[in-house]
């Protein structure tokens, strides 16, 4: 099932360099000239010859008239493969010389011709992989991977993270399944993956680097064993995949690219889980009753509370009406995640980047680790530079450290939600450092000289990003993964 959808998902085309080479293919293998296949098709040779050469994209009947004329199916001209190894790589060359990457060069375009051998055509194709890789290496070093994101977060909140595109391909999909309420069972997220030709293996020996691995060439979706602790993950990951086989993603070019890919299969995991229409009503629901709970949320449809703070984020502006904040943060202050729409002044550094600062410690997304019961939601209302606002957080523990999920809102508009009676109130000036960040009066002149700590290093901040096709997982890692499954 490949689906087009607007200028947020890959636009679906045809390649019409293949196209051309698959005509050409056909044309020789007729024993035709282009004057005479003109002749045939009532076009002339020159036109033909563009098409042959990938300058043009013929129309649809002009496309039945060569199949017909060539004794094939239109659907033979239109396959994807190349006619031929020595097509396959000049195909290649053509492509990696209309990169970006080699534009920039300045360099002129080396075109293929019949004189050039296929050992020169090899080496030059050879030589352009070797370009592209030595450009991954480098296509995410921290500052690039931050800049990317804060760009991908604004772009977000001008659409107030709602991607209505994703959401009727979604929606398609879960209907198509007979699921419209309720929690998506592993059972029909596995027959979703059987509708575009995968099907889900749990395997305990993934690559270190990876959460999932695909293999298309055998229809596979590879994930942990449903047992493990955090499993109801499972279903996300195995969604993530089929998002990957609709949207036909190729492999990021950029790390922006890898960033609005990885969104985007997100995006739409979130949407099968929680289908727009089912969640929208529940929430309406809650709005009327003035007893909107993301804890109700997440239990309604069998997901994380993360995933239903996050979930709630994508309809909460675009259907109800409400804005928002939304941050998670790890147990030390630093945030991991952070989106908002509703004016709070989220820490930033120079770069305009959330992700890695530290949040104020007034804040609801820090207070709720002071509790001793967290079993339930902490609610506060804080008040800041730019307003009040009421907060709920829920702290959790993570394979690393512990964190907390926070959703918060303008003041006016608490009356929506359930704790809006709390009494715990706060008052922060961030990002104003006397705040929370300069120690009280005198302890600096009490302590300065005579004390020493030990760091707690975090060795993540000194390392790019992995070298690969996807940031973060090791190539050789994945392909020997597949290599030995391959035959299972």
């Amino acid at each position: 099932m490949k689906i087009a959808v607007s200028s947020c998902i890959v636009n679906f085309m045809a390649d019409i360099s293949t196209l051309g080479r698959r005509i050409r293919h056909f044309r020789v293998a007729a024993g035709l000239t282009l004057e005479q296949l003109g002749d045939f098709t009532g076009t002339a040779p020159s036109q033909l010859s563009m098409v042959e050469n990938g300058h043009r994209e013929p129309r649809l009947s002009l496309l039945e008239a060569i199949a017909s004329a060539l004794d094939v199916s239109a659907s033979d001209l239109l396959a994807a493969e190349a006619p031929s190894p020595r097509a396959a790589l000049e195909i290649e060359m053509e492509k990696a010389q209309a990169s970006p990457a080699y534009r920039e060069l300045g360099l002129p375009v080396l075109r293929p011709t019949r004189a050039m051998s296929d050992t020169t055509l090899k080496t030059i194709v050879g030589l352009h992989r070797e370009l592209d890789r030595r450009a991954r290496l480098s296509i995410a070093t921290p500052e690039q991977a931050r800049r990317a994101n804060t760009q991908q977060r604004l772009r977000m909140r001008e659409r107030n993270n709602y991607l209505p595109e994703i959401e009727l391909i979604a929606e398609q999909a879960t209907t198509a399944v007979g699921h419209t309420s309720g929690a998506l069972t592993h059972r029909t997220v596995a027959e979703m993956a059987e509708r575009v030709g995968l099907s889900i293996v749990h395997t305990d020996d993934l690559p270190s680097s990876a959460r999932a691995v695909v293999d298309l060439e055998h229809g596979r979706i590879y994930i942990p064993p449903a047992s493990i602790p955090g499993g109801h993950g499972l279903r996300s990951l195995a969604l993530q995949a089929v998002a990957r086989s609709i949207f036909d993603y190729a492999a990021p070019v950029d790390y922006a690219d890898f960033l609005r890919q990885r969104l985007e299969a997100s995006y739409f995991a979130a949407a099968c889980l929680m289908p727009q229409t089912a969640s929208v009503s529940f929430l309406e629901r809650a709005k009327r009753d003035r007893n909107i709970a993301i804890e109700d949320f997440r239990d309604s449809f069998g997901v994380t509370h993360e995933a239903a703070a996050l979930r709630f984020t994508n309809l909460a502006t675009h259907h109800l009406g409400i804005t928002l904040h939304y941050l998670r943060v790890n147990g030390d202050g630093t945030v991991v995640g952070a989106y908002e729409n509703d004016g709070l002044p989220l820490p930033q550094d120079a770069t305009g980047s959330t992700e890695g600062e530290v949040v104020c410690r007034h804040w609801s997304a820090r207070r709720a680790f002071a509790r001793t019961t967290r079993t339930t939601e902490h609610y506060q209302y804080t008040d800041t530079p730019a307003g009040t606002y009421f907060e709920a957080t829920q702290t959790g523990t993570g394979a690393a450290s512990e964190f907390s999920i926070t959703l918060g809102f303008p003041y006016a508009q608490s009356k929506w939600f359930r704790g809006r009676e709390s009494q715990a109130r706060e008052v922060s000036t961030c990002p104003d450092a006397r705040c929370c960040r300069r120690p009280e009066d005198g302890l600096t002149e009490r302590w300065v000289g005579q004390a020493w700590a030990s760091p707690r290093v975090r060795s993540h901040l000194f390392a790019p990003l992995p070298h690969g096709t996807y940031p973060g997982v090791d190539d050789r890692e994945m392909y020997e993964f597949l290599e030995a499954h391959a035959n299972d």
